[in-house]
């Protein structure tokens, strides 16, 4: 489906790593529409799903994810496999996303702090900008989707977000590109991809950097049991450093609860 006027999907091939764009203005899920893309098995990949809003957007477990008008939600199916990503990094793709996100807006937030929620979260000035929910399929692919509030406006949020999400147009109060703000996320994403191939620990090592969380504490859901404890960080390997009364733990994966 073409862009309708509100992105350059030409611009998006020609300049960014994917071999096809799939565009629509409204979608109920672009990880929904990405599965089956897969699961056709038509055309090359990297293949691309965008749309300007989602009526039923999925965040991790049953959580959802608000998209307002303007905002943009994308997914990209990719071979984790032909890029040389070891399978055992592949649970760090949601960091590596979350970091692509962080380089792509933060050079438009120069007043905010910008950086990570592990595991897939990217806050600025304290409230949520963007999600990430990464979802493997067959043969070392993998569904990277993100959610990234651009040009809607968290005063059309429902009640209980208002205070705790935002966005890019309510931070810098002007009208941001989705063509521009997606071509530079799909560069940084296919470079940490790459990196997460190379030098996986570089990877965990920058989301470290990015942490936001280190000193608080946090209540985190990892499988049967929630577990409490002061954050200390992110490890090279993506795991989650908590400081807990039984010593320091290294999760792996998990649901922040509360923070």
């Amino acid at each position: 489906m073409m862009a309708m006027g509100w992105l350059d999907v030409d611009r998006l091939v020609r300049e960014t790593f994917v071999a096809r764009v799939e565009c629509h203005r409204e979608l109920g899920s672009t990880n929904d529409r990405a599965r089956e893309c897969a699961a056709e098995g038509k055309g090359k990949l990297p293949v691309l799903v965008v749309a300007r809003r989602q009526t039923a957007g999925r965040g991790r477990g049953e959580k959802r994810w608000w998209s307002g008008e303007g905002s943009l939600a994308c997914s990209v199916v990719v071979d984790l496999e032909a890029l040389g990503v070891e399978p055992g990094r592949r649970p760090m793709v949601s960091l590596a996303a979350a970091l692509a996100v962080v380089q792509t807006v933060e050079p438009l937030l120069t007043a905010e702090t910008v950086g990570i929620h592990w595991p897939n979260d990217v806050f600025a000035a304290g409230r949520k900008l963007a999600g990430i929910l990464v979802e493997g399929l067959a043969g070392g692919r993998f569904v990277v989707g993100i959610g990234l509030n651009v040009n809607n406006t968290v005063e059309e949020a429902p009640t209980e977000l208002r205070s705790v999400a935002t966005t890019l147009h309510d931070l810098t109060g002007r009208r941001h590109e989705p063509s521009d703000i997606l071509v530079g996320l799909l560069r940084h994403l296919e470079t940490m991809l790459r990196q997460l191939a190379s030098d996986p620990d570089d990877v965990g090592t920058l989301a470290d950097g990015r942490c936001l969380q280190r000193g608080r504490e946090l209540a985190v859901e990892s499988g049967n049991r929630v577990v409490r404890g002061l954050c200390a960080g992110i490890a090279p390997d993506g795991a989650l450093l908590l400081d807990a009364p039984e010593g320091r733990l290294r999760l792996h994966s998990g649901t922040v609860c509360r923070q």
